[in-house]
């Protein structure tokens, strides 16, 4: 079941989240996405609109829009493979006409998943917080 986000589902979204970026991310070293998890906490979750996908009560996968771009979608590594990423994603795009995302290139797992879906790769840049380089990728009406 996708749902909107409770304060109650904070720590399980942080816990998915540090998992599957050190998982995904195995290129940026650990410690980045360990320094992270207070400023997700008290300024990217708040700041966006997120939904959480429940499973047997509880919350294995989330993602978070911030107006047109999709900031983060994230299931735990151990469920992966199984359509999460996919029933997230396709719930994403029935709340805006066109998402945007950043997403690195180094990442060709997540790179090739949403170019399957349907995004295009429209530019690439270098992420000033990690120095690699990352795709921008539209979806939709944009």
């Amino acid at each position: 079941m996708i749902r909107p986000r409770t304060d109650r589902d904070i720590e399980a979204i942080l816990d998915i989240w540090l998992q599957a970026s050190i998982k995904a991310h195995d290129f940026v070293p650990d410690e980045f996405w360990e320094a992270q998890v207070d400023d997700m906490r008290t300024l990217y979750i708040p700041a966006s609109e997120t939904f959480v996908f429940e499973q047997n009560a509880d919350v294995v996968g989330f993602y978070s829009l911030n107006e047109d771009r999709l900031a983060a979608i994230f299931v735990l590594p151990e469920q992966q493979g199984q359509g999460i990423g996919k029933q997230l994603l396709d719930h994403a795009k029935t709340q805006r006409p066109s998402l945007t995302l950043s997403v690195y290139t180094e990442n060709e797992t997540a790179c090739a998943f949403y170019l399957s879906q349907g995004f295009e790769v429209v530019s690439e840049q270098i992420d000033e917080d990690t120095g690699c380089p990352e795709y921008t990728m539209i979806s939709g009406t944009a």
